[in-house]
C-alpha cells in the first residue's frame, strides 16, 4: 500500500510553518516506529529556518492506509511564539491531507543515475557500493528521491525508482498547473476547528488524537 500525504500550513504565519515542520518530523517518527517506509519527497521552504510551507511524504507498507487517516485532517498547536514574542496567540493550525497519486511516467535506465550512500548518513554523501542507502537522479530534469529505509541495497534502489517517479510525474503535471491548483486547494480548505490532533509546548508533545476509521 502506497500513500502521498501532504502537510501544509494552510498559507498561515510562520508559525502554522513551524508546526509543519514538527508535525512532519513526528509523522516521520511514528510511521518509523509502525514499520512503515516514509520519506519526504517534496517540501516547499518557510520564511523561517526549521520551517515549512509544505511536505509530501511517501508512505508505503502494510497499515499506510490506515496510518494516514490517524493524520488527514486539521492539526493544531498550543504554544507561544518563538518568532514573535509577546504575540498574544496561542493557537496555531496546519492541515494534513491525501494527494493524489499521479499516473507514472516512464523513463528509461539511461536517465537515471544511481548514487549510494550511508542510510545512516546526510543525503548525498557517497560512500561505497556495499551501502544500503539510495539516490535515484533523474537526468533530464534533476529531481532526485532518496530510499533509505531498506536493508537491502537492491530493495531501496526499487523504492527510490518509485518515488522518483512519482515526482516526475508531479513535475509533469505542474507545467500544465494540476498541481500548483491542488496545493492552493489544500491551503484553501484548511478547517481551524475540530483538529484530529492536538500539540503543545516547544517539545512539540501530543496532547489528544482522536481518529475515524475509514470506510471500507
Amino acid at each position: 500500500m502506497t500513500v502521498l500525504l501532504q502537510i501544509t500550513s494552510g498559507r498561515g504565519p510562520v508559525e502554522c510553518c513551524w508546526v509543519v515542520k514538527q508535525l512532519t518530523l513526528a509523522l516521520l517518527a511514528d510511521a518509523h516506529r509502525n514499520n512503515l517506509h516514509a520519506e519526504i519527497i517534496e517540501e516547499e521552504s518557510g520564511p523561517e529556518q526549521g520551517t515549512l510551507l509544505s511536505a509530501l511524504i511517501h508512505l508505503a507498507g502494510p497499515g499506510a492506509e490506515r496510518f494516514a487517516a490517524g493524520y488527514e485532517g486539521t492539526v493544531q498547536w498550543i504554544g507561544t511564539s518563538a518568532f514573535r514574542p509577546g504575540h498574544k496567540r496561542k493557537n496555531w493550525f496546519a492541515g494534513s491531507q491525501r494527494a493524489p497519486i499521479p499516473e507514472s511516467i516512464p523513463f528509461s535506465d539511461k536517465d537515471v543515475r544511481i548514487e549510494t550512500m550511508k542510510g545512516s548518513g546526510p543525503g548525498g554523501q557517497h560512500v561505497n557500493t556495499t551501502e544500503s542507502a539510495v539516490r535515484a537522479v533523474h537526468l533530464l530534469t534533476g529531481l532526485s528521491a532518496i530510499a533509505r529505509d531498506e536493508r537491502s541495497q537492491s530493495a531501496n534502489r526499487k523504492r527510490a525508482l518509485e518515488r522518483l517517479a512519482i515526482l516526475v510525474a508531479r513535475q509533469g503535471q505542474r507545467e500544465e498547473a494540476k498541481v500548483q491548483r491542488l496545493r492552493w486547494d489544500a491551503h484553501n480548505e484548511l478547517v481551524r476547528g475540530n483538529p484530529v490532533r492536538v500539540y503543545e509546548g516547544k517539545e512539540f508533545r501530543l496532547k489528544t488524537f482522536s481518529m475515524t476509521t475509514p470506510s471500507p
